[in-house]
């Protein structure tokens, strides 16, 4: 079989089972996040945290929530690393440096787990396991949440209160990220995934000579990291390590992870509003993407360019022969169109179109179809941009889901749509004006600049993969791309759940024979149209002075 055949194969098997899922996971979580009855379980939670899930939050105070939940799992997660090396289970490690123990604790609290360290060689068992991947389940259902918030915006009416944040925190925890986590781990290790809190041992090598390694539950938190759309890896080598990946069919199997939620969340979305149909708009959005990356992807992959070319069959630099550039091509976008940041195979060491590709995904705004949670939330800012914009083109006041888009409205998703860019161009542009900053690059020219705009893109906008050749363990980049994922996380959601506020305050407008029709195929258009121009336009003059100028040289 030839490895191109065996990648279109290998997507048809992802999109068949993620056709499966679609619709028993997205009606399961509308009524999760819909039901009023609360899991023994979950009344003991609330008791804990002295939380009383049956009161109704405004915009405000479901905002305080999830800032003051965050701010305390910061702290949780700082004070951790710094005293690791009086925790048992260590392994020996040293407690984590004041900066890199910051930029970890904000990393993983924001849904990005960029890692500027050796995971086997930096951190124990109970900070991988106590803190990290606690984190991984909770700062993805905080995302959900919110999502669930804005949904909720367009589904209320005459009301500003949008839940209750605690209870819709608990219940993404408990009755859905759980649950598929553990199923989830069990497949992994019947792949070969390790699980278990073995110590450091010493390993012979094929060229003599041993080498450390160290167990650690891995599976668990490899289930958890793709459902999530964490991406942290146990290991440095991240996916790409057998422990965390071993085979062809893992890495299917994690790419189905990253994507089952994201993809579902447009059923749940379609099910609360009252319309499966608009559900299936945006779910085709999303899908539109990513096929469309996918395919790019695979293109400048496989494309021969001299005899080492055609003998690999492709650009195998950094990539793993049990994945082949087909897997590896899937897994790099599917980690880079969500929030996810795990890789099978260096990034930096994709053609130089690839590597754009990779970086383009997350400017999209990691929408295709994005985190859990933030990618909704984030689909439905562009929907409301889109129509918007249709409004301009027939002079008609734009309606979304029966409720208008006023200039509150409009003003609110314009800032969700100006903040990202604005951290990853000015930090960027601050990287490359500066002189100390310029001396973590182990490469000059664009690919260089590429490194740098890179790791901004990926840490604000909650993405956590790298693009490597950039030695990021410095205070400075520890510093700022902990800002970068600080912020690129929390006031999107000020202003997502300033606008479901004010969506909820509305009474719903009838449809008119003048109304614009979301959930048709045209809609769909626009959408794709709206998200890719909006991109371009802000991205384009920095892309091409990295990737698209080092991809046509």
């Amino acid at each position: 079989m030839s490895p191109v055949l065996a990648g279109v194969l290998q997507v048809l098997a992802l999109i068949a089972a993620l056709a499966l899922a679609y619709r028993p996971l997205g009606d399961y979580m509308a009524r999760v996040y819909s039901s009023e009855k609360h899991l023994r379980v979950e009344k003991w939670i609330y008791k804990g945290i002295g939380a009383n899930p049956n009161a109704e939050m405004r915009w405000t105070a479901y905002l305080r929530g999830v800032l003051a939940f965050s701010a305390v799992s910061v702290l949780f997660l700082y004070l951790m690393q710094r005293v690791q090396g009086s925790l048992p289970g260590s392994l020996g490690f040293r407690s984590i440096d004041p900066d890199q123990a910051f930029n970890t604790a904000a990393s993983f609290v924001a849904n990005t787990n960029w890692q500027s360290y050796y995971g086997e060689q930096a951190m124990g068992h109970v900070v991988q396991t106590g803190g990290l991947a606690v984190q991984n389940f909770v700062s993805a259902a905080v995302g959900i949440a919110v999502a669930v918030a804005l949904v909720r915006g367009f589904a209320r009416s005459r009301t500003g209160e949008l839940g209750n944040f605690w209870a819709d925190l608990v219940r993404g925890t408990v009755r859905i990220l759980i649950p598929i986590a553990v199923v989830g781990a069990l497949v992994l290790v019947a792949c070969g995934a390790i699980q278990n809190f073995a110590g450091i041992h010493e390993v012979g090598q094929f060229t003599g000579g041993t080498q450390q390694w160290n167990g650690g539950a891995v599976a668990s938190q490899e289930a958890i990291k793709e459902l999530g759309t964490n991406g942290g890896g146990y290991f440095n080598a991240n996916s790409a390590h057998p422990f965390e990946n071993p085979n062809a069919f893992s890495n299917l199997f994690e790419v189905f992870l990253i994507l089952v939620i994201p993809f579902a969340l447009t059923r749940t979305f379609g099910k609360m509003v009252g319309s499966i149909k608009q559900g299936y708009a945006i779910l085709a959005t999303m899908a539109t993407i990513w096929v469309g990356f996918i395919a790019l992807m695979m293109w400048t992959e496989f494309a021969h360019h001299g005899p080492a070319f055609d003998l690999a069959g492709g650009a195998m630099e950094g990539k793993e022969n049990r994945f082949g550039i087909g897997g590896t091509s899937i897994f790099a976008v599917s980690t880079t169109l969500t929030s996810t940041g795990a890789v099978d195979g260096f990034h930096s060491s994709l053609t130089g179109l690839g590597g754009g590709i990779t970086m383009l995904g997350m400017q999209l705004g990691e929408i295709a179809p994005g985190g859990t949670g933030s990618g909704l939330y984030g689909m439905l800012i562009m929907a409301i941009i889109a129509v918007f914009i249709a409004g301009l083109m027939v002079g008609r006041t734009p309606e979304y889901l029966g409720k208008k888009i006023g200039t509150r409205e409009i003003k609110f998703a314009a800032c969700y749509i100006l903040i990202t860019p604005a951290l990853v161009l000015v930090f960027t542009a601050l990287s490359m004006a500066l002189p100390t900053p310029k001396d973590s690059m182990l490469n000059g020219g664009a690919h260089g600049f590429s490194e740098i705009l890179y790791a901004f893109t990926s840490g604000a906008n909650n993405n956590g993969s790298a693009f490597a050749g950039l030695s990021a363990d410095t205070n400075w980049f520890n510093t700022t791309i902990g800002l970068a994922m600080l912020l690129g996380r929390f006031l999107p959601m000020v202003f997502v759940l300033a606008l479901a506020g004010s969506l909820a305050e509305q009474k719903p407008i009838p449809e008119t024979a003048g109304t614009l029709r979301t959930q048709k195929p045209l809609f769909t258009g626009l959408l794709v149209g709206t998200i890719l121009i909006i991109t371009g336009l802000t991205y384009f003059p920095a892309l091409a002075l990295g990737p698209l100028a080092e991809g046509l040289a």
